[in-house]
């Protein structure tokens, strides 16, 4: 997290980055070697390694430490998640309290046969996630409507809430109004435009492909048989969120509306009193609760990273020894893929490695316009596979499973960075790569 500080730090190299390893060990080796991913709370994971993050910073006193700590806590990147959780929580308890999701889900299975559930659903991600820039916003409208048809026709939540979350992350690689193109162009001088017309040639294979594979196992699903005819007024608020989304408003004033709606529509209709719709609020709200503290945790152990060094690190020693033009894309991809590991953040990683990722574009010769979809496809592939993710950490909130779960069954975040890949290895696009 990118936060001011008047300290220096005192630990430099590799050593900085040693609470990011604390957490990996403690998060996922330990889950992997016990058999189960629930058996380490995420929350104590991240305790660990920002007790140790605070422990290993030296030159400064333990209340500065902490005062550091609290610093990356308390970056507006950080809260504005934060923000984004709460209203997310009352919307969507508030929603299912109501009957909202109930009705879409009805709606749609009326609409549509089984067969087409689950390309109609990626389609719909893709779709909502380019026209917002935002795939945390993209998981709030559709997860719970996935959520619920997942379980009439018998998928599981991990898959069913990935389909989406894959899906969300197809348009913030892309879309105009991301912050990631935004950064992305910025740091690279090159227009959004341009940017687009590379990144749409190495990004449309994968959405391919993965469209593909849910075309084929939507083949294998069975008729959804149990449902009833969806009450259009209903489905309302998600209709609003969904419109008012689109037309790229604020996401945090496309959740109040979405909030308000559904207490609209359920008080009035009848089937929601007013008090049990307040209540339905609160219970959402205090359900992000651990999701809040483990995006706090990773603010603070995050910014003593960057303050000790550790990016710093990686940003010089990367960057030597580069070897041709292919060298050059590889080592800009690794860059921004280990800075994002380091932050949680796409956009963070591409504006802390975009002005080395530039020199390193002048140096070799490379085109601006494909180093600029480089930053932005890597970053997005590594934010769609890290566990402590805003976007993971959201989806497993609402969906009531492990991060790890969903993991597994992202198909179009593996292949989009597959084909990012590639496209360093074979010089695709060709005009693009000279």
């Amino acid at each position: 997290m990118q936060a001011t500080s008047t300290y220096s730090p005192r630990v430099w190299g590799w050593f900085g980055l040693s609470p990011l390893l604390v957490f990996l060990i403690t998060y996922l080796v330990t889950s992997i070697v016990s058999g189960d991913f629930y058996r380490m709370p995420i929350t104590v994971a991240f305790a660990v390694a920002s007790a140790f993050a605070i422990a290993i910073t030296r030159g400064i006193k333990l209340e500065d430490r902490i005062r550091q700590f609290s610093r990356g806590a308390a970056d507006h990147n950080i809260l504005l998640m934060i923000w984004i959780f709460i209203l997310a929580g009352a919307f969507a308890t508030g929603a299912k309290s109501m009957g909202a999701i109930d009705a879409t889900v009805n709606v749609i299975l009326s609409l549509l046969p089984s067969s087409f559930l689950l390309p109609g659903l990626f389609i719909a991600s893709c779709f909502i996630s380019l026209s917002i820039g935002t795939s945390v916003g993209t998981v709030v409208a559709l997860v719970p409507i996935a959520l619920g048809i997942g379980e009439i026709i018998g998928l599981p939540a991990a898959y069913i809430t990935a389909v989406i979350t894959g899906g969300a992350f197809f348009g913030d690689n892309l879309s105009f109004i991301s912050d990631t193109t935004i950064a992305a162009t910025r740091t690279q001088g090159c227009s959004m435009q341009d940017k687009f017309k590379v990144n749409i040639l190495i990004v449309l294979p994968a959405a391919l492909i993965a469209l593909g594979i849910y075309l084929y196992q939507g083949l294998e699903l069975p008729s959804a048989t149990d449902h009833h005819a969806g009450d259009f007024l209903l489905m309302l608020p998600y209709l609003l969120v969904i419109i008012c989304a689109i037309a790229g408003m604020n996401v945090l004033l496309v959740l109040l509306i979405g909030i308000l709606s559904c207490g609209i529509v359920g008080i009035g209709t009848g089937v929601l009193p007013v008090w049990d719709w307040v209540g339905s609020l609160g219970t959402g709200i205090t359900g992000m609760g651990e999701l809040i503290i483990v995006t706090l945790l990773a603010g603070g152990m995050l910014e003593l990273i960057r303050f000790n060094g550790g990016i710093n690190y990686l940003l010089r020693h990367l960057s030597r020894g580069i070897s041709g033009k292919r060298g050059a894309e590889l080592t800009i991809a690794a860059l921004v893929s280990i800075a994002n590991l380091c932050t949680a953040n796409n956009t963070i990683a591409i504006l802390t490695t975009g002005k080395v990722s530039r020199e390193i574009t002048e140096k070799y010769g490379l085109d601006p316009r494909k180093t600029a979809s480089m930053l932005d496809t890597f970053s997005c592939f590594i934010q769609g596979l890290i566990p402590y993710g805003a976007q993971l950490l959201l989806a497993s909130k609402l969906a009531g499973v492990s991060p790890i779960d969903i993991i597994p069954n992202l198909y179009y975040p593996f292949i989009m960075g597959l084909c990012a890949l590639l496209s360093i290895l074979l010089r695709y696009p060709r005009r693009y790569s000279r």
